[in-house]
């Protein structure tokens, strides 16, 4: 006897459905008792009406050779009786190819993509979209802190200091006040391994020194020259006159020409070296010198150049600091005997010291009573235990503060503990913190390349890929931050690339092939790795993950650059192209989530450049990216109605793409204003032009059971199966069947409050039923429906078959028994239903691919009987 047959009646015993036995070893299989149903024909309930709404059987989905003809009369000729088998087995052939094209429906929409019978990475792109969204936060970006319009004001005493420190102000050559000095005597805090700092320059005279900018270096340079010059080191009182013991000197001329400095003063009879008298002789000399060795023609320094400034030094009796970036052009020096690292200050302590001076000189300003050191110090608490709020932290959204920043928080922390700054002003100037630093990041990066050929001070026009390489390491770690770093890394030169050539479109860009720089990318982008996974094909590996040291950089970045620096968005709008076809989900999906958030920042271009082109692309992905920003977009309040018109417009007059997207869209639940106008909208777009896409449809509505509102999504469905159209009925099928072969992770929009999200591996269906019990009943109504109509027998049987092999896994555990032992007792209250069951496990332990063992078949038996049945049976058996 046929699979086929069994399924509809088999089963043994002759008692009700509450007698029925367990199902017994393979070699033990049962004959039907039961005749089989007409085709087209839906098994009725226990009064012959449909169990989920009553309604007799006649008015249930039925194919379109639903009926069967009783043909010839008896005693007809042969002839008659050889029509009549041609037009059953014609009729045969029609249910075949429904049931075939409705197999067809129930594939993943990625999957003309991917191959037949390929798995797609819809899972995976969910899990990448849920980290990614974690990165922007909606409401930032309507906050912003305009350094341009407030660079600095006056907060009764406190002087709001929006630049201090500012790179690029400082002297290029000169002497360092006194004043400069004492004050970094007071407010400096020493990093880690200073000392061992201060004793190898005391030692060698010459300290070459490496730190990204904006970290305290030269702080901490300044610092060491004025330790080793000072009154203590010089054995005296410092004396009134010109002569300074420490200053910085020049770059251009680098180590070379300060030591010929150094020689010439030798020649002339200077004592120190410095062009002073010789009243000075004898006094100890300090020197700062900031190179950078990334500039065009700049030289680096050898060992040689060291060995002989570290003599003119000595022979001097001066000391010198050379300040360089982490990088691979200052390797060799900072590997040499005079190379060290100068690792950041700590933020806390950091903060505390410029919160202490700020607090000190109000109250010594405004004191008369004689407890200034007192009500500093309960102010210093105040301001300490507002920095420790949360709202405060994550307007400031850094991970660490570099020393500028550090004075910048001090000064509004400072102004609102006395009163003078109110709450609003505070939360937007620690939002600028990170704008600041973006705006720093991207001023005039290509100002060299702008300049007339032969007006570079040096000589020669630099390479346009040099120059924007670290800016698009940037840009690429806002874009994708949380992928691996290879990915990044990748990404970052494809827009060094684009960048180029629009900037330089009379060169090819060039950049070599073995100078990449790991540590310098990640030292001057304020970045880290950490150890991670990624997915690749379905299954996770280790990776090295790279982020932002602060959730508030890749919104500050995005902004920057979308903001202030149109020039540079037609070159990353054909990045963001190309990332749109990278088939890592890990990049696509995180770039369109990016894709969203510039769409904020001027939704007329990103729909132009970015959503409408990819929305009616050929290929599924760029049109899921495209939805996916359409989404992001949505999120903010500020876009929620133009998303909601676009969405509409195309599920109403779209063509076949655009309808495909927007049912994309749909599926995240933000595209419409209600959960009805979403289904409204889904069905339009599933039954059009008989069915077309009724895969992209279900699908999406699917999703949306992942949401709150599951119950009014299962009742429109169930709507849809008793719809006097095929095609709405076949929407409501293909919905139910896809809901059983569908794991949360593919659906989940978000890990946080859901109680779906530990069971991201689960059948939706499964996870539902056990969160959620008020769904196990239409849940299985449906379920019901699609066994036992035929075009949905077949697919509707194998999705079933597939939640019965996940209560256990493949080591034992326990799966998702939980909610098939919630489920299954609702779709089996039939003695029918329990005879297909019954069937589907013998077949299942028959499997001779996959045999299921004969002890889970009956476990998942009496998961299916109800409780008094179940008794009853036991009872029996004794």
């Amino acid at each position: 006897m046929s699979d086929e047959q069994r399924a509809d009646g088999a089963g043994a015993g002759s008692g009700g459905g509450g007698g029925q036995d367990a199902p017994r070893k393979p070699d033990a299989p049962r004959k039907p008792d039961t005749p089989r149903k007409p085709d087209g024909a839906r098994a009725p309930g226990r009064d012959g009406k449909d169990r989920d709404s009553g309604r007799n059987r006649d008015d249930a989905p039925r194919d379109d050779g639903g009926k069967d003809r009783d043909g010839a009369a008896a005693g007809g000729d042969d002839a008659a009786a050889d029509q009549e088998r041609e037009e059953r087995e014609e009729r045969e052939r029609e249910r075949e190819r429904a049931a075939g094209r409705f197999k067809e429906h129930t594939r993943d929409p990625l999957a003309e993509e991917q191959g037949e019978d390929a798995p797609t990475d819809l899972a995976a792109a969910a899990r990448t979209r849920r980290a990614t969204r974690m990165l922007f936060d909606a409401g930032r970006d309507l906050h912003t802190f305009d350094r341009s319009y407030f660079a600095s004001a006056h907060i009764g005493d406190i002087h709001l200091r929006m630049d201090a420190h500012r790179p690029g102000s400082a002297l290029r050559s000169g002497p360092v006040p006194d004043e400069e000095l004492r004050r970094l005597r007071r407010i400096h805090v020493e990093p880690a391994g200073y000392v061992r700092l201060r004793e190898a320059l005391t030692a060698r005279r010459l300290l070459v020194l490496g730190a990204a900018p904006g970290t305290g270096r030269t702080s901490t340079a300044l610092s060491l020259l004025d330790e080793v010059t000072g009154p203590a080191a010089n054995g005296a009182e410092p004396r009134s006159g010109s002569w300074a013991r420490v200053q910085r000197v020049d770059p251009a001329g680098g180590v070379r020409q300060l030591a010929d400095s150094l020689r010439d003063a030798d020649g002339n009879g200077n004592g120190n070296g410095n062009g002073e008298g010789d009243e000075e002789a004898g006094r100890l000399s300090g020197y700062l010198l900031e190179l950078s060795l990334t500039r065009p023609g700049a030289s680096v320094p050898d060992e040689m150049d060291l060995d002989g400034l570290a003599a003119a030094l000595a022979r001097h009796d001066a000391f010198a600091v050379v300040v360089v970036p982490v990088g691979s052009a200052a390797d060799p020096l900072l590997n040499g005997r005079y190379g060290a690292l100068c690792p950041p200050a700590p933020t806390g302590e950091l903060l505390t010291t410029r919160l202490r001076e700020r607090l000190e000189e109000h109250t010594t300003a405004t004191g008369t009573d004689g407890t200034d050191g007192d009500r500093a110090a309960g102010l210093l608490a105040d301001a300490e235990a507002l920095w420790a709020r949360p709202e405060v932290r994550d307007a400031v959204g850094l991970d660490d503060l570099r020393p500028a920043e550090a004075e910048v928080l001090a000064s509004l922390l400072a102004g609102h503990v006395l009163g003078e700054l109110p709450r609003e002003e505070l939360l937007s100037g620690c939002r600028s913190l990170a704008a600041r630093q973006a705006q720093e990041w991207f001023a005039g990066v290509d100002r060299a390349l702008a300049a007339p050929a032969g007006d570079e001070p040096d000589g020669e026009r630099p390479g346009a890929a040099g120059l924007f390489h670290p800016v698009a390491f940037r840009i690429a770690l806002a874009v994708l931050g949380g992928a691996s770093h290879s990915a990044v890394a990748a990404a970052a030169h494809l827009l060094t690339w684009e960048l180029s050539v629009q900037a330089d479109p009379d060169r090819t860009p060039a950049r070599p092939l073995f100078c990449d720089d790991p540590r310098s990318d990640l030292a001057l982008s304020r970045a880290e790795l950490k150890d991670g996974r990624v997915e690749v094909a379905g299954a996770e590996v280790a990776s090295r993950l790279i982020w932002y040291r602060g959730q508030a950089l890749p919104s500050a970045v995005l902004s920057e650059l979308w903001d202030r620096h149109f020039a540079v968005r037609a070159p990353v709008v054909r990045w963001l192209r190309l990332l749109a076809d990278d088939p890592r989900s890990q990049v696509w999906m995180r770039a369109a989530v990016a894709a969203g958030e510039l769409c904020v920042r001027d939704f007329d271009h990103g729909h132009a450049e970015l959503i409408r082109p990819l929305a009616e692309a050929a290929t599924p992905r760029r049109r899921v990216f495209a939805a996916t920003a359409l989404d992001q977009a949505a999120g903010h309040a500020s876009h929620r109605r133009i998303v909601h018109k676009v969405v509409g417009d195309w599920s109403r007059y779209g063509t076949k793409s655009l309808r495909w997207t927007a049912a994309m869209a749909l599926g995240y639940g933000n595209s419409a204003a209600t959960t009805g106008d979403t289904l409204d909208a889904l069905a339009r777009i599933g039954v059009r032009d008989d069915g077309d896409q009724l895969a992209v449809a279900s699908f999406n509505v699917v999703r949306l059971l992942a949401l709150p509102d599951a119950a009014a999504v299962l009742r429109r469905v169930s709507d849809w199966t008793h719809h006097k159209r095929e095609t709405h009925q076949d929407l409501g099928l293909v919905t139910t069947v896809r809901l059983a072969l569908t794991t949360v992770d593919e659906v989940l929009a978000d890990d946080a409050g859901s109680p779906l999200g530990d069971r991201g591996d689960w059948p939706l269906p499964l996870a539902l039923a056990a969160a959620r019990p008020e769904l196990v009943r239409p849940m299985a109504d449906l379920l019901w429906t699609a066994l036992n109509t035929p075009r949905s027998k077949e697919v509707a049987t194998e999705a079933l078959e597939s939640l019965l092999r996940s209560a256990v896994r493949g080591n034992g555990d326990e799966w998702t028994r939980p909610g098939l032992a919630a489920l299954l007792p609702a779709v089996t209250g039939e003695e029918h239903d329990r005879r297909r069951l019954d069937w589907l496990l013998r077949r299942m332990m028959n499997d001779p691919e996959d045999p299921l063992p004969e002890a889970q078949a009956r476990a998942l038996w009496w998961l299916a009987v109800a409780p008094r049945d179940r008794t009853r049976e036991e009872v029996r058996h004794g």
